[in-house]
């Protein structure tokens, strides 16, 4: 079942959310509730796996929304136990808008020591590689996702116990993975080294959770108790706690960036920060960067909001709620007609015409990709009378691919990839267009003198075209990375 956003090949997305809790009654309603607030990182499909003492192994894979699969109680029913993990998933490795039941995670493997369940927000980088080794070693694969290398790697390592046999394994792993897995009685969560995905450990009464973000916390009422540093690993059993150490080689981190741009939510906290509150501070560095006279601030929604709020408030210009979302839309009942699809936009977002009419808008957006929905959305508001429209970005140009958990478009089919800005301006047909710089990018999160051009302090590869880790399957596959400067 693909999404149901009308746009949604005009946006990054985010390849999945995981969540693990252990030492709760009825983790599996736990695990429900903290996926639904991260259905945000992934709508194509989720699963969860539990354990019981008496009852074992139980798992539960579905396509669609969290509400619609784990709100159930014979689904439910069939999920006991004190610890879970679940998924939340978008492909970007595998079948994408293609997938099987088979490719749902968490992924299972039974061991000699016992069964364990892993579920994987990332993207595996040498995961063709693995692949092919195990499959000529005698591997046999249930899906098309990178992840479930991990799974038969651990099969093939000889640690004692499922923690040291998944070190060994993500010893082998390149690219970008946060992790939580589960046995019988112990959660596990990992970073890779860089840390690029989010990971965040919480309390909930004498239980323990891992999530990929804060606000997933929130919903089950679990105190935040700090991020899973990178190239971290705990091990929580209810008996012994929290146990961490570090089994990889030391790196400077390199967070997704974009993470704070557009695919955590704003309720989140990511390093110490509000999301919420570094969108806006984005805002007001845009205003400052790309001033331009006009009546209203209008975010497109609702990514777009608080970077508006930030640029109305720094260049005193009125916010207003220009384009109002229909908060209803689902999947439309009526057949897909090249007309109806046309209509997508439309279908989701309103302009406010009696706001807008006569007025110089500012449009502020999180990101430009194809560009097909900035057009489609600048035509609605001069359809409204509006008197001028100017384009303000809350991410520097998209140009390149993200291969470490973003579903990203082909390089040539990126805007930003085959225009300058001021042809990117002359295609979508607007007053004026533009992107918040790298440097003001950095200074929104908090890093005061920008971006250090010899050590970045996050991942900005989609940017600026430095990938932090080599990425060797999509080099086979014939892609030119960025000549060195």
């Amino acid at each position: 079942m693909p999404p149901a956003h009308p746009f949604d090949d005009d946006k990054l997305r985010e390849e999945c959310g995981i969540f693990g809790v252990i030492g709760v009654n009825d983790a599996a309603n736990f695990v429900a509730l903290g996926l639904h607030a991260l259905q945000h990182r992934g709508q194509e499909a989720g699963g969860i796996v539990v354990h019981h003492p008496e009852h074992g192994f139980n798992s539960a894979r579905r396509f669609g929304y969290v509400r619609d699969n784990f709100t159930s109680a014979s689904v439910m029913e069939t999920l006991p136990g004190p610890i879970g993990i679940g998924h939340v998933r978008y492909s970007t490795a595998g079948n994408k808008g293609n997938t099987a039941i088979r490719d749902v995670q968490p992924f299972f493997g039974e061991f000699s020591m016992g069964g364990a369940a892993i579920a994987h927000n990332g993207n595996i980088t040498n995961a063709n590689t693995l692949r092919r080794e195990l499959i000529e070693r005698g591997s046999i694969f249930q899906s098309s996702s990178d992840s479930e290398c991990i799974i038969h790697l651990m099969a093939r390592s000889m640690g004692r116990s499922i923690p040291d046999r998944m070190e060994e394994a993500l010893r082998k792993v390149e690219g970008a993975f946060s992790v939580v897995a589960m046995t019988r009685t112990k959660l596990v969560g990992v970073r890779d080294p860089l840390g690029v995905r989010p990971l965040v450990l919480g309390k909930l009464g004498d239980g323990w959770v891992l999530s990929s973000e804060t606000c997933a916390l929130d919903i089950i009422g679990a105190e935040f108790l700090r991020e899973i540093e990178p190239g971290e690993m705990v091990v929580i059993s209810e008996q012994d706690g929290v146990q961490s150490h570090f089994p990889f080689r030391p790196r400077k981190s390199r967070f997704c960036i974009f993470e704070h741009v557009y695919f955590s939510r704003p309720d989140s906290v990511l390093g110490g920060r509000s999301v919420y509150e570094t969108r806006e501070a984005i805002g007001r560095e845009l205003a400052k960067e790309a001033p331009v006279d006009a009546d209203l601030v209008c975010p497109v929604p609702d990514s777009g909001t608080p970077a508006a709020i930030g640029y109305s408030l720094q260049s005193g210009i009125p916010y207003a709620m220009g384009i109002i979302r229909n908060q209803y839309m689902g999947r439309t009942f009526i057949e897909p007609s090249e007309q109806i699809r046309n209509m997508g936009v439309r279908l989701k977002l309103n302009v406010n015409r009696a706001l807008i009419r006569g007025k110089r808008v500012i449009l502020v957006d999180d990101s430009v990709v194809r560009g097909t929905t900035s057009r489609k959305i600048k035509e609605m508001i001069l359809d409204a009378g509006a008197k001028e429209v100017h384009f303000r970005i809350a991410s520097p140009p998209t140009a390149w691919p993200c291969f470490y958990g973003v579903d990203t478009p082909q390089r040539e089919k990126l805007l930003a990839a085959t225009m300058s800005e001021e042809e990117m301006r002359e295609h979508l047909q607007v007053d004026s267009l533009s992107f918040i710089s790298l440097d003001g990018l950095y200074r929104a999160v908090g890093e005061a003198n920008g971006r250090d051009p010899k050590q970045p302090q996050y991942c900005d590869a989609c940017f600026s075209g430095e990938y932090p880790v080599r990425p060797a399957d999509m080099l086979e596959q014939g892609f030119q990375m960025k000549a060195a400067e």
